[in-house]
């Protein structure tokens, strides 16, 4: 095996640590066939593994509830419900009692429940599929007697490298970043979930690495260099003593951006410039609010949803968006309604679809379930009473959808003043700007808008025809292509135009050199992970304005490609900071 794997950089930071190997994959069983007067004991063998199993569920809610909070945690509810489902228990019996060993018995049931609900036609139980995955992996490792590779086991302390295929939501809220030091997958792009993920944690991370986890034993040395891209496995004494010396200079370096954090963002040619922070889950509000941040720009709600049984209700809304709003003491908070679909894991109710990403999904299931959408108006109404909160509308690609959008809000206004509870009747609606249609008929909707906001992971991906999560198309998912900046060019310079607020809230806006392609488009918010707020206004603090429209107009006017434009913006940014 290559000592060195190349892999997609994720998440900035260099880790030295031990190899964590987690194989989260279904077992391979053998038949086993047993006597008639054996069969108690296998029964009892069975009913044993699943009080294990369940003991085992049990302690991961307990914990997933203590570092992310209940809601988070009740992923875990539907996995515990199936480990008592009666009539799963008895078809597992009935082949035992016909002299099947317990671990082909309950190998051949799951298989065929995950079957029939893999066809089932009500959309919520297909959606279990996974959890039963999670329950056939953790039963069947009991019956064999084989290693529990759950993230939670790996000591604190031990900084290891969790290797594995994929982070799966229920996985991932295992993770205790006391323990885990950095992340590296088989799966994923640099703008895929894991990824974000792992810079939100501020845990450095390498995705896309292929065959790591087929190919690892678990516990080896290695270092994980998540700006290169590379997972180094049985490193020398020398490249191990290199790589804490760029671990110690990154250190510094994000010492002096600490204190860069907390200036204004204001370019050389003093334009003032807005730079605020992504939050994915309610949790990470207290560091986002300290990193410097001049707000939220875009908090993801998808943690509500995602792998739970049921919907949230309104109360349970409302404490998230509530924490995250008083976190920022009166700094804008904008709030996306729920984008469900696509890249995210619906809770169910939703058709099977071929192409979720150009489906049924975000802003159109909404408007299609207007309860289920007020319920989330109605909370973010309520939870504006502390805080600057503001709704965005995902996926937006006709006024129509805004102008249908405001009568549920409207209606959501007349039910809570029926109820007399506190609210706030007048709260900014605003539009991600995430395809060609909503990027070129932008004009359309700036009557009927309070802001724009451009995503631009989406974006890249509909403009470029580019699957965002595919590991074998990731050359390909190239924003700096022309065609993504001169949309990002139209929506900015219509939202001067008609004095509307215009930001970026994907990747691009994390990055100093699309930073400083981007200021010159036109843009002047920008909407980050809260550990690249401190390197984004670096950045800002040390170009003009004016150097970066030069070198967008000289990039559009003589590339044709990504790559052209990129080594003219690199030239251009280099000379900008008096480096070239």
């Amino acid at each position: 095996m290559d000592s060195v794997l190349r892999g997609i950089p994720a998440s900035a930071g260099i880790v030295v640590g031990p190899v964590h190997l987690l194989r989260w994959e279904v077992p391979e069983v053998r038949q086993r066939l047993i006597l008639d007067e054996e069969i108690d004991a296998e029964l009892a063998r069975l009913h044993a593994a699943i009080d294990r199993a369940r003991v085992r569920l049990t302690t991961l809610r307990t914990r997933a509830e203590a570092q992310a909070g209940p809601e988070e945690a009740a992923i875990f509810d539907v996995q515990l419900s199936m480990l008592t489902d009666g009539e799963l228990l008895k078809s597992i019996e009935a082949l035992i009692k016909q002299n099947l060993g317990a671990e082909k018995a309950f190998d051949i049931v799951l298989l065929e429940w995950q079957q029939h609900f893999a066809r089932h036609a009500t959309p919520m139980l297909r959606e279990r599929v996974g959890d039963l995955t999670d329950v056939h992996i953790r039963v069947l490792s009991i019956l064999l007697d084989l290693p529990d590779h759950d993230p939670v086991d790996v000591p604190k302390g031990s900084n290891a490298i969790l290797v594995t295929h994929d982070l799966t939501p229920s996985l991932t809220l295992q993770l205790d970043r006391e323990a885990i030091g950095a992340i590296a997958t088989e799966e994923g792009t640099a703008t895929a979930h894991v990824a974000i993920l792992a810079r939100s944690l501020g845990l450095p991370a390498v995705v896309g690495l292929r065959s790591a986890a087929k190919t690892l034993r678990g516990g080896e040395l290695a270092i994980l260099d998540g700006t290169e891209g590379t997972l180094t496995i049985s490193p020398t004494e020398s490249e191990i003593a290199d790589a804490r010396l760029r671990a110690v200079a990154d250190q510094a370096r994000d010492e002096e951006l600490r204190e860069v954090a907390q200036a204004e963002a204001v370019t050389l040619d003093g334009v003032a410039l807005v730079v605020r922070a992504n939050v994915d889950i309610p949790e990470e509000a207290e560091l986002a609010a300290t990193s410097g941040a001049d707000g939220v720009g875009l908090m993801r709600t998808e943690f509500l949803v995602v792998g739970r049984a049921h919907m949230p209700d309104e109360d349970e809304q409302y404490r998230a968006y509530r924490r995250v709003a008083e976190a920022f003491a009166g700094r804008p908070v904008i709030i996306r309604t729920f984008d469900i679909g696509g890249d995210k894991l619906p809770v169910g109710g939703h058709p099977h679809e071929a192409n979720p990403f150009l489906g049924w999904r975000a802003i159109r299931m909404c408007l299609d379930e207007p309860e289920l959408f007020k319920v989330q108006l109605r909370a973010l109404l309520r939870a504006a009473v502390h805080g600057d909160i503001r709704i965005m509308l995902p996926l937006v690609v006709t006024v129509d959808e805004v102008r249908e959008a405001r009568v549920l809000l409207d209606e959501s206004v007349q039910e809570l003043a029926a109820r007399r509870v506190p609210f706030r009747s007048s709260v900014p609606l605003g539009v991600m700007v995430e395809t060609p249609a909503a990027a070129l008929a932008c004009d359309t909707l700036v009557r009927d808008v309070d802001f724009l906001s451009i995503g631009s992971n989406d974006l890249v991906q509909y403009t470029l025809a580019v699957d965002r999560g595919n590991v074998n198309l990731a050359p390909r998912f190239t924003p700096l292509h022309p065609a993504v900046l001169r949309l990002i060019r139209e929506v900015a310079a219509t939202g001067a135009q008609h004095d509307l607020p215009v930001a970026v809230c994907g990747e691009m806006a994390s990055q100093p050199l699309m930073v400083f392609a981007l200021v010159g488009l036109g843009v002047r918010q920008f909407s980050v992970s809260p550990r690249a707020v401190p390197v984004v206004k670096r950045l800002l603090r040390s170009i003009t304005v004016a150097a970066a429209n030069d070198a967008i107009s000289s990039a559009l006017s003589t590339s044709g490609t990504a790559r052209e434009v990129e080594l003219i913006l690199r030239r251009r940014l280099r000379v900008a900071l008096g480096e070239g």
